[in-house]
């Protein structure tokens, strides 16, 4: 059925058969939606778009810049057309009404002999109204039908065809990462142009119909509450409907739908691959074995190196599967945007993922960090739900066989992170610096006896006397010894600090400011505040346990 009624299709009615097209021809695929009878030349407020107005022409019979002014209105209103009965009011339609419509394409249509208003209305009015109930029946045959064909659909070709074939539209899909593809293909100029319009629309145009020389209807399709594709139908030879944009909407879901379930059975297959991959960490796998699976299981891309993503959850043995496998979709949808392929594993209170780059590899901590700053800001509820996000980025490795050094630096990263008083400000191995020294200084010696070596007596002055000598110690080394610069931080009088920093003198020593020695208290700073971290977080895991 055809999804609306134009001007031509009205021409074609009861009450028409002597009619005259005296302008605008080239407008009679106009939509009509309503009838209106207008004997009044202020009607600008009065119309929404797609009226055919009937008249008689006694507003404007005495003056003719009314008729100007009226049909001005009526084009700016996207009215459908202007149909007038010619002799009682009106004998000659002016030469320049006939010039202002036919370049707007607006149609004026003569009735020459005096014709029924009320039944013409009547007659329009049932044929828009019975066929509105028609396409609402329609509507819900075609979504019975779609998704009763969606179980034996292999790819979602299928599902754009039959929306093509069901409006006889142009359909284009645009997936977030760029690809395009054409329902039927278009190749060449014609399809240049096309991908032109819709960019020139993006920012123009809502989800809904736009008058332009090409009609274009979009829609944009969620995924697991994120952006997956946009479905696109547009038309050269008609201007697309509600019905269209609702068919539009019906044809999406199905079609997310159909995803989402890709989607489900690729994660629960890549289960299935946990054991190849645990060998891959393991340093099990050599360069031509890697290579052979890389190539069966994603052979459209060209790996320039990869890295460990290791993210604790603290709650991983409480959550269902649906839960792990949501989550993991989640996590892979955000990270392919960002130029990488995913493959997951679980292990104990973690999941490991390995992140394939397919984009130059200089950027590639950029665009991890945009990954996770999208992934901590999520509004999904079962992505924040009770997880303790500790996220460690290991050693990127441009050699695919050395992965397992990345693995082996992401779980250093993690255990490192535990014991850091800011856990969540490093996420990458990289970025750890002395914290790797100090942790490594901690597994060989007894940390705890050299830092009490060099900062006992600082640390039992502000326990004894409720002192901040640690902190003003702390900061007098960050402003480089800059006395003006370590007040104002620390909102002190000069005079204050004179007095701790003779304090400190007396305690640490008059050359504590020396490089050699300065640098080695720097150090034992931060060592204390790792150990105390460590602590602290010790006594909380007992208490939970």
């Amino acid at each position: 059925m055809k999804s609306y009624i134009t001007v031509k299709d009205i021409l074609g009615r009861k009450h028409f058969e002597n009619v005259e097209v005296i302008a605008g021809v080239e407008g009679l695929s106009r939509l009509v939606k309503w009838v209106h009878v207008v004997e009044v030349t202020n009607i600008r407020d009065l119309l929404n778009g797609n009226e055919l107005i009937l008249s008689t022409g006694i507003a404007w019979k005495e003056k003719e810049g009314n008729f100007v002014y009226l049909l001005e209105q009526l084009i700016d209103s996207q009215a459908a057309g202007l149909c007038i009965e010619i002799g009682t009011y009106t004998s000659l339609i002016p030469q320049e009404m006939i010039d202002i419509a036919n370049e707007a394409q607006f149609p004026i249509i003569l009735f020459h002999q005096e014709v029924p208003f009320v039944k013409i209305t009547q007659d329009i009015h049932t044929l828009l109204i019975n066929h509105q109930y028609e396409m609402i029946s329609n509507l819900e045959r075609y979504s019975q039908a779609l998704n009763k064909e969606l179980l034996t659909f292999e790819h979602h070709h299928e599902i754009l065809k039959c929306i093509q074939q069901y409006l006889q539209v142009q359909v284009i899909i645009v997936f977030s990462n760029e690809e395009t593809q054409f329902i039927p293909e278009i190749i060449g100029h014609r399809r240049k142009t096309l991908l032109n319009l819709i960019a020139r629309n993006n920012d123009t145009m809502p989800n809904s119909l736009t008058h332009t020389s090409r009609s274009i209807a979009k829609i944009p399709i969620h995924l697991l509450g994120e952006n997956y594709a946009e479905l696109i139908i547009m038309s050269d030879e008609r201007t697309l409907t509600e019905y269209d944009q609702l068919i539009l909407d019906r044809t999406a879901t199905a079609l997310a739908q159909f995803l989402l379930r890709n989607l489900y059975v690729e994660e629960k297959r890549r289960v299935e691959e946990t054991e190849w991959l645990n060998g891959w960490l393991e340093n099990e796998k050599s360069e031509e074995s890697i290579n052979e699976y890389l190539a069966y299981h994603t052979p459209h891309i060209k790996p320039k190196g990869a890295l460990v993503c290791i993210y604790k959850l603290d709650t991983l043995a409480k959550m269902t599967n649906v839960d792990l496998t949501y989550f993991k979709l989640y996590f892979r949808s955000i990270f392919e945007q960002q130029g990488f392929s995913l493959f997951a594993i679980e292990k104990r209170n973690t999941l490991v993922f390995i992140l394939i780059n397919e984009r130059m590899a200089v950027p590639w901590k950029e665009r991890i960090e945009e990954g996770i700053h999208r992934l901590k800001s999520s509004e999904s509820p079962m992505v924040n739900h009770t997880f303790n996000q500790l996220i460690g980025i290991g050693k990127y490795e441009k050699n695919l066989t050395s992965l397992y050094k990345s693995y082996e630096t992401a779980l250093e990263t993690i255990r490192i992170q535990e014991k850091l008083p800011n856990r969540s400000d490093c996420h990458f191995y990289d970025d750890l610096h002395i914290f790797r020294f100090i942790y490594l200084l901690n597994q060989q010696l007894n940390l705890n006896e050299i830092v009490y070596e060099y900062l006992e007596s600082i640390i039992h002055y502000d326990k004894k006397y409720n002192g901040k000598l640690m902190e003003t110690l702390k900061t007098y080394l960050s402003c480089n010894g800059s006395k003006q610069e370590t007040a104002k931080r620390l909102f002190i009088v000069r005079q204050t600090l004179y007095h701790r920093i003779q304090k400190l003198e007396k305690l640490l020593g008059e050359d504590f400011m020396q490089p050699e020695k300065r640098l080695v208290i720097e150090m034992m700073i931060l060592s204390h505040e790792f150990l105390t971290s460590s602590k602290q977080t010790e006594e909380l895991d007992l208490e939970a346990f």
